[in-house]
Protein backbone atom coordinates (compact mmCIF):
# COMPACT_ATOMS: atom_id res chain seq x y z
CA UNK A 1 0.00 0.00 0.00
CA UNK A 2 0.98 3.18 -0.71
CA UNK A 3 2.10 6.08 1.86
CA UNK A 4 -0.70 8.21 0.33
CA UNK A 5 -3.32 5.32 1.19
CA UNK A 6 -2.16 4.90 4.14
CA UNK A 7 -2.60 8.72 5.09
CA UNK A 8 -6.14 8.18 4.44
CA UNK A 9 -6.91 5.87 6.76
CA UNK A 10 -5.14 7.83 9.97
CA UNK A 11 -6.65 9.69 12.44
CA UNK A 12 -6.05 13.47 13.19
CA UNK A 13 -6.75 14.65 16.20
CA UNK A 14 -9.53 16.55 15.40
CA UNK A 15 -11.19 12.98 14.17
CA UNK A 16 -10.31 11.58 17.44
CA UNK A 17 -11.84 14.30 19.17
CA UNK A 18 -15.38 13.99 17.22
CA UNK A 19 -15.60 10.72 17.47
CA UNK A 20 -15.05 11.04 21.06
CA UNK A 21 -17.96 13.74 21.37
CA UNK A 22 -20.05 11.57 19.48
CA UNK A 23 -19.74 8.28 21.10
CA UNK A 24 -22.24 8.82 23.89
CA UNK A 25 -24.93 10.42 21.36
CA UNK A 26 -27.96 7.62 21.26
CA UNK A 27 -28.85 6.69 16.95
CA UNK A 28 -31.05 9.72 15.74
CA UNK A 29 -32.37 10.65 12.52
CA UNK A 30 -31.49 13.58 10.48
CA UNK A 31 -33.17 16.87 11.61
CA UNK A 32 -35.67 18.04 8.72
CA UNK A 33 -35.17 21.88 7.12
CA UNK A 34 -39.37 22.36 7.78
CA UNK A 35 -38.56 21.24 11.32
CA UNK A 36 -35.93 24.05 11.88
CA UNK A 37 -37.91 26.76 10.05
CA UNK A 38 -41.33 25.63 12.29
CA UNK A 39 -39.17 25.82 15.31
CA UNK A 40 -37.47 29.31 14.67
CA UNK A 41 -40.89 30.81 13.40
CA UNK A 42 -42.29 29.38 16.97
CA UNK A 43 -39.50 31.66 18.87
CA UNK A 44 -38.92 34.69 16.54
CA UNK A 45 -41.87 36.36 18.54
CA UNK A 46 -40.71 35.08 21.82
CA UNK A 47 -38.08 37.16 23.48
CA UNK A 48 -38.88 36.27 26.48
CA UNK A 49 -38.73 32.75 25.84
CA UNK A 50 -37.41 30.39 29.23
CA UNK A 51 -35.04 27.02 28.05
CA UNK A 52 -34.46 24.07 30.00
CA UNK A 53 -31.64 21.98 29.10
CA UNK A 54 -30.69 18.05 29.55
CA UNK A 55 -27.89 15.53 29.61
CA UNK A 56 -28.99 15.38 26.25
CA UNK A 57 -27.36 18.87 25.34
CA UNK A 58 -23.92 17.78 27.01
CA UNK A 59 -23.28 14.09 25.20
CA UNK A 60 -22.26 15.76 21.97
CA UNK A 61 -19.70 17.27 23.75
CA UNK A 62 -18.57 13.67 25.63
CA UNK A 63 -20.22 13.72 28.41
CA UNK A 64 -22.62 10.19 28.51
CA UNK A 65 -25.90 10.63 30.10
CA UNK A 66 -28.17 8.10 31.95
CA UNK A 67 -31.10 7.01 29.98
CA UNK A 68 -29.98 7.31 26.24
CA UNK A 69 -31.13 3.45 24.46
CA UNK A 70 -27.35 1.46 23.74
CA UNK A 71 -25.07 4.26 24.61
CA UNK A 72 -26.14 5.65 28.53
CA UNK A 73 -24.47 5.01 31.84
CA UNK A 74 -27.64 3.14 32.44
CA UNK A 75 -26.91 1.06 28.88
CA UNK A 76 -23.36 0.46 29.35
CA UNK A 77 -22.01 -0.08 33.08
CA UNK A 78 -24.16 -1.48 36.29
CA UNK A 79 -22.80 1.98 37.35
CA UNK A 80 -26.17 3.59 39.60
CA UNK A 81 -26.35 7.25 40.23
CA UNK A 82 -25.30 8.51 44.12
CA UNK A 83 -28.10 8.53 46.49
CA UNK A 84 -28.16 11.55 49.24
CA UNK A 85 -28.67 9.84 52.05
CA UNK A 86 -26.08 6.87 51.23
CA UNK A 87 -23.76 9.68 50.90
CA UNK A 88 -24.77 11.43 54.35
CA UNK A 89 -24.68 8.49 56.46
CA UNK A 90 -21.93 6.23 54.82
CA UNK A 91 -18.24 6.93 54.85
CA UNK A 92 -17.48 3.92 52.23
CA UNK A 93 -20.07 5.49 50.15
CA UNK A 94 -18.14 8.75 50.57
CA UNK A 95 -15.13 7.04 49.84
CA UNK A 96 -16.25 5.57 46.85
CA UNK A 97 -17.55 8.67 45.52
CA UNK A 98 -14.94 11.13 46.18
CA UNK A 99 -11.90 8.54 44.17
CA UNK A 100 -14.53 8.36 41.37
CA UNK A 101 -14.65 11.81 41.12
CA UNK A 102 -11.17 12.38 41.66
CA UNK A 103 -9.66 10.10 39.57
CA UNK A 104 -12.09 11.52 36.93
CA UNK A 105 -12.04 15.20 37.28
CA UNK A 106 -9.20 16.21 34.74
CA UNK A 107 -11.51 14.15 31.76
CA UNK A 108 -14.73 15.96 33.29
CA UNK A 109 -13.37 19.77 33.97
CA UNK A 110 -11.67 19.69 30.64
CA UNK A 111 -14.43 19.04 28.68
CA UNK A 112 -15.68 21.86 26.34
CA UNK A 113 -19.20 23.21 25.04
CA UNK A 114 -20.32 22.38 21.84
CA UNK A 115 -22.21 23.85 19.23
CA UNK A 116 -25.77 24.02 20.70
CA UNK A 117 -24.16 25.39 23.76
CA UNK A 118 -22.60 28.54 22.01
CA UNK A 119 -26.11 29.25 19.70
CA UNK A 120 -27.72 29.64 23.21
CA UNK A 121 -24.86 31.59 24.17
CA UNK A 122 -25.66 34.04 20.89
CA UNK A 123 -29.33 34.03 21.48
CA UNK A 124 -28.76 35.40 25.45
CA UNK A 125 -26.28 37.64 23.30
CA UNK A 126 -29.16 38.60 20.40
CA UNK A 127 -31.95 39.12 23.05
CA UNK A 128 -33.95 35.82 22.01
CA UNK A 129 -33.73 34.11 25.19
CA UNK A 130 -34.98 35.06 28.54
CA UNK A 131 -32.40 32.79 30.91
CA UNK A 132 -31.06 28.78 30.69
CA UNK A 133 -32.37 26.51 33.33
CA UNK A 134 -29.90 23.66 33.32
CA UNK A 135 -30.40 20.22 34.75
CA UNK A 136 -26.54 19.77 34.24
CA UNK A 137 -23.90 20.43 36.22
CA UNK A 138 -21.12 20.89 34.10
CA UNK A 139 -21.19 24.28 33.84
CA UNK A 140 -21.21 24.39 29.39
CA UNK A 141 -23.46 27.07 29.98
CA UNK A 142 -20.91 29.59 31.61
CA UNK A 143 -17.97 28.00 29.64
CA UNK A 144 -19.80 29.21 26.62
CA UNK A 145 -20.61 32.36 27.71
CA UNK A 146 -24.25 32.14 28.66
CA UNK A 147 -24.75 34.73 31.85
CA UNK A 148 -28.50 34.76 32.79
CA UNK A 149 -28.22 30.72 33.75
CA UNK A 150 -29.96 28.83 36.89
CA UNK A 151 -28.37 25.52 37.79
CA UNK A 152 -31.41 23.52 38.21
CA UNK A 153 -29.43 20.37 40.12
CA UNK A 154 -26.52 22.36 41.32
CA UNK A 155 -22.94 22.01 40.20
CA UNK A 156 -19.83 19.69 40.17
CA UNK A 157 -17.71 23.07 40.38
CA UNK A 158 -18.43 23.74 43.73
CA UNK A 159 -17.78 21.60 46.96
CA UNK A 160 -19.31 22.36 50.02
CA UNK A 161 -19.22 21.67 53.84
CA UNK A 162 -23.06 19.77 54.94
CA UNK A 163 -22.49 21.22 58.77
CA UNK A 164 -21.99 24.71 58.02
CA UNK A 165 -21.62 27.20 54.63
CA UNK A 166 -18.09 26.55 54.29
CA UNK A 167 -17.69 26.72 49.99
CA UNK A 168 -14.64 25.86 48.09
CA UNK A 169 -13.44 26.14 44.34
CA UNK A 170 -13.50 21.87 43.04
CA UNK A 171 -10.44 22.82 41.34
CA UNK A 172 -8.91 23.86 44.76
CA UNK A 173 -10.10 20.75 46.38
CA UNK A 174 -8.51 18.62 43.69
CA UNK A 175 -5.32 19.76 44.47
CA UNK A 176 -5.63 19.36 48.24
CA UNK A 177 -6.78 15.83 47.33
CA UNK A 178 -3.79 14.59 45.29
CA UNK A 179 -1.79 16.27 48.63
CA UNK A 180 -3.57 13.78 50.35
CA UNK A 181 -3.66 10.68 48.38
CA UNK A 182 -0.36 10.07 46.59
CA UNK A 183 -0.89 6.63 45.76
CA UNK A 184 -3.44 8.08 43.12
CA UNK A 185 -0.47 9.46 40.96
CA UNK A 186 -1.23 6.56 38.76
CA UNK A 187 -5.11 7.21 38.32
CA UNK A 188 -5.22 8.61 34.75
CA UNK A 189 -4.69 4.40 34.19
CA UNK A 190 -7.56 3.91 36.16
CA UNK A 191 -10.07 5.42 32.83
CA UNK A 192 -10.94 2.93 31.14
CA UNK A 193 -11.81 3.30 27.57
CA UNK A 194 -15.86 4.27 27.62
CA UNK A 195 -14.89 7.11 30.17
CA UNK A 196 -16.12 5.21 33.00
CA UNK A 197 -13.52 4.69 36.30
CA UNK A 198 -12.33 1.76 37.65
CA UNK A 199 -10.69 1.80 40.78
CA UNK A 200 -9.47 -1.10 43.08
CA UNK A 201 -11.26 -1.81 46.08
CA UNK A 202 -8.02 -1.22 48.45
CA UNK A 203 -7.70 2.44 46.58
CA UNK A 204 -10.97 3.16 47.97
CA UNK A 205 -10.55 2.35 51.15
CA UNK A 206 -7.43 4.08 51.71
CA UNK A 207 -8.46 7.12 50.07
CA UNK A 208 -8.48 10.41 52.23
CA UNK A 209 -10.89 12.82 52.03
CA UNK A 210 -10.31 16.48 53.83
CA UNK A 211 -12.77 17.97 56.69
CA UNK A 212 -14.34 20.63 56.58
CA UNK A 213 -12.08 23.61 57.50
CA UNK A 214 -14.37 25.91 59.48
CA UNK A 215 -16.07 23.02 61.47
CA UNK A 216 -14.86 19.35 60.84
CA UNK A 217 -17.96 18.41 58.77
CA UNK A 218 -18.38 15.96 55.52
CA UNK A 219 -17.47 17.84 52.29
CA UNK A 220 -20.22 17.31 48.85
CA UNK A 221 -20.14 18.55 46.07
CA UNK A 222 -22.94 21.18 45.27
CA UNK A 223 -25.33 19.33 43.43
CA UNK A 224 -28.49 17.64 43.98
CA UNK A 225 -28.34 14.14 44.44
CA UNK A 226 -31.15 11.21 43.61
CA UNK A 227 -33.09 11.34 46.64
CA UNK A 228 -32.18 15.03 47.87
CA UNK A 229 -34.41 18.16 47.06
CA UNK A 230 -33.76 21.66 44.69
CA UNK A 231 -33.69 24.67 47.34
CA UNK A 232 -36.97 26.17 47.65
CA UNK A 233 -35.19 29.48 46.72
CA UNK A 234 -33.81 28.12 43.91
CA UNK A 235 -37.76 27.02 42.81
CA UNK A 236 -39.28 30.63 43.28
CA UNK A 237 -36.69 31.88 41.25
CA UNK A 238 -37.26 29.85 38.56
CA UNK A 239 -41.04 29.63 39.19
CA UNK A 240 -40.81 33.71 38.96
CA UNK A 241 -39.09 33.10 35.24
CA UNK A 242 -41.36 30.92 33.77
CA UNK A 243 -44.58 33.84 35.12
CA UNK A 244 -41.88 36.19 33.43
CA UNK A 245 -41.44 34.37 30.01
CA UNK A 246 -43.70 33.27 27.25
CA UNK A 247 -42.85 29.78 26.80
CA UNK A 248 -40.22 27.00 27.18
CA UNK A 249 -38.18 25.22 24.97
CA UNK A 250 -36.66 22.17 26.16
CA UNK A 251 -33.41 21.04 24.92
CA UNK A 252 -32.05 17.16 25.34
CA UNK A 253 -34.01 15.81 28.25
CA UNK A 254 -36.73 13.31 28.87
CA UNK A 255 -38.18 15.63 31.31
CA UNK A 256 -38.72 12.08 33.71
CA UNK A 257 -36.92 13.92 36.60
CA UNK A 258 -39.97 15.84 38.01
CA UNK A 259 -37.68 19.02 38.63
CA UNK A 260 -37.61 19.52 34.75
CA UNK A 261 -41.30 18.45 34.36
CA UNK A 262 -42.83 20.89 36.79
CA UNK A 263 -41.69 23.76 34.64
CA UNK A 264 -43.53 21.90 31.47
CA UNK A 265 -46.75 22.14 33.64
CA UNK A 266 -46.26 25.47 35.08
CA UNK A 267 -46.11 26.80 31.73
CA UNK A 268 -49.40 24.88 30.94
CA UNK A 269 -50.83 26.26 33.68
CA UNK A 270 -50.17 29.63 32.62
CA UNK A 271 -51.47 28.39 29.01
CA UNK A 272 -47.91 29.30 27.48
CA UNK A 273 -46.40 27.49 24.45
CA UNK A 274 -43.70 24.75 24.95
CA UNK A 275 -41.54 23.18 21.99
CA UNK A 276 -39.25 20.03 22.63
CA UNK A 277 -36.00 18.91 20.92
CA UNK A 278 -34.92 15.72 22.17
CA UNK A 279 -33.74 12.33 20.67
CA UNK A 280 -36.79 9.98 21.47
CA UNK A 281 -39.80 10.60 23.65
CA UNK A 282 -40.33 12.88 26.38
CA UNK A 283 -42.52 12.42 29.54
CA UNK A 284 -44.26 15.78 28.03
CA UNK A 285 -44.73 15.00 24.25
CA UNK A 286 -48.05 14.96 24.75
CA UNK A 287 -48.29 18.35 26.19
CA UNK A 288 -46.11 20.17 23.91
CA UNK A 289 -47.01 22.06 20.48
CA UNK A 290 -44.25 21.86 18.69
CA UNK A 291 -41.76 18.09 19.80
CA UNK A 292 -38.50 17.29 16.94
CA UNK A 293 -37.10 14.11 17.39
CA UNK A 294 -33.85 15.49 16.52
CA UNK A 295 -30.05 15.81 17.75
CA UNK A 296 -30.07 19.52 19.05
CA UNK A 297 -26.18 20.17 17.42
CA UNK A 298 -28.25 19.45 14.38
CA UNK A 299 -31.13 21.90 14.86
CA UNK A 300 -30.43 24.89 17.33
CA UNK A 301 -26.96 26.19 16.03
CA UNK A 302 -29.10 26.42 12.73
CA UNK A 303 -31.72 28.72 14.35
CA UNK A 304 -31.13 32.46 13.20
CA UNK A 305 -27.92 31.90 11.45
CA UNK A 306 -27.72 35.07 9.19
CA UNK A 307 -24.54 34.27 7.94
CA UNK A 308 -25.60 31.57 6.25
CA UNK A 309 -29.33 33.48 5.01
CA UNK A 310 -26.62 36.10 3.84
CA UNK A 311 -24.16 33.54 2.02
CA UNK A 312 -27.36 32.41 0.32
Amino acid sequence: MRVSSLLRFRSTPLQRSTVKQQQYVPQHKPAVQDDIKRLEDFLISKPNILVLTGAGISTESGIPDYRSEGVGLYARTNHKPIQHLEFVKSTSVRKRYWARNFVGWPNFSSTQPNATHHALARFEREMRVQAVVTQNVDRLHTKAGSRNIVELHGSGYVVKCLSCEYRIDRHEFQTILATLNPAFKDAPDMIRPDGDVEIPLDYIENFHIPECRECGGNLKPEIVFFGDCVPRPRLDKIAEMVYNSDGLLVLGSSLLVFSGYRMVLQMKDLKLPVAIVNIGDTRADHLADIKISAKCGDVIPKLFDFRKMNAS
